[in-house]
C-alpha cells in the first residue's frame, strides 16, 4: 500500500528525473501548470486530493516513463530508479518477444 505523501513525492521525483519542475511536467502533460502545486494537494478543509488515473497516465507519458518505474519512485528504491526511469528497453524487448510468439 502507499500513502498520499508517497504518491506526490513520486510525482515530484518524476519531474526532477525528467529535468523539469512539477509545473513544467504538468504543462508537458497538457495539464494546467498549477495542477501539481503543493497547495492543491490538500483541499481547504484538509482532505487529501489524489490525482486521477488520467492525470497519472498523462504525467507518465510526458516523462516517457512506465508504471513500473513510477511505482519504484513511490517505494524510493534509488538503485531501481536509475535503472528504470527513461529506460523502456527491457519492456520493449518483452513486448517484441510476445509479438514474435
Amino acid at each position: 500500500m502507499f500513502a498520499h505523501e508517497d504518491l506526490w513525492q513520486a510525482i515530484d521525483l518524476l519531474a526532477e528525473r525528467s529535468g523539469l519542475s512539477t509545473s513544467g511536467l504538468a504543462r508537458k502533460a497538457g495539464l494546467d501548470a498549477t495542477s501539481l502545486n503543493p497547495s492543491k494537494r490538500v483541499s481547504s478543509d484538509g482532505r487529501e486530493r489524489w490525482p486521477s488515473t488520467e492525470t497519472l497516465s498523462r504525467l507518465l507519458a510526458a516523462a516517457e516513463t512506465d508504471l513500473l518505474a513510477f511505482a519504484t519512485l513511490m517505494n524510493s528504491l534509488p538503485e531501481q530508479m536509475e535503472r528504470t526511469i527513461g529506460d523502456r528497453e527491457q519492456f520493449d524487448e518483452m513486448e517484441q518477444s510476445r509479438e514474435a510468439a
